[in-house]
């Protein structure tokens, strides 16, 4: 499978193709509550928000052997870390994508840092820098897919 490259520019300009009256092909999200919530996956990433490993130790390997793959993301998938019906925190589209690029700005810089940080993803476990990255374009296209935009 094709994924798209987890950069700033990549991601500008994929949502420069989005309005807030695109529609989903699957799911319920509309297109502001998932540009928020790609941010909110960016902030676990950063460790501005903390999340519990939900994913027993023995089943880890499992789960990193299929972030390494080039297999996607399930369309429809439900995660229990991510509510389908959390209120909207910006006041329009183009202020969530400011705050996805502010979230992935941070993101890059706290890793830049402390190139030796991890920080918990709930299904995948301790991640580095690179196996974010890996996370983050499995994650953007799943989303990007979803609302027609790649």
């Amino acid at each position: 499978m094709q994924f798209i490259e987890p950069n700033l520019e990549e991601i500008l300009n994929i949502t420069a193709k989005l309005d807030s009256d695109t529609k989903p092909q699957w799911g319920s999200m509309n297109a502001q509550r998932m540009i928020e919530h790609l941010a909110d996956s960016l902030r676990m990433a950063s460790g501005k928000e903390k999340f519990e490993l939900v994913t027993p130790e023995d089943k880890l390997d499992r789960m990193i052997a299929f972030l390494e793959s080039d297999k996607p993301m399930a369309k429809n998938i439900e995660v229990n870390f991510a509510g389908k019906d959390v209120a909207l925190r910006n006041e329009e589209l183009e202020l969530a994508i400011d705050e996805l690029v502010d979230e992935w700005l941070c993101f890059e810089g706290i890793f830049e840092e402390n190139p030796s940080l991890k920080t918990v993803h709930p299904y995948y476990g301790e991640l580095n820098f690179e196996q974010w990255l890996k996370v983050h374009k499995k994650h953007l296209t799943h989303h990007f897919q979803q609302f027609g935009l790649i």
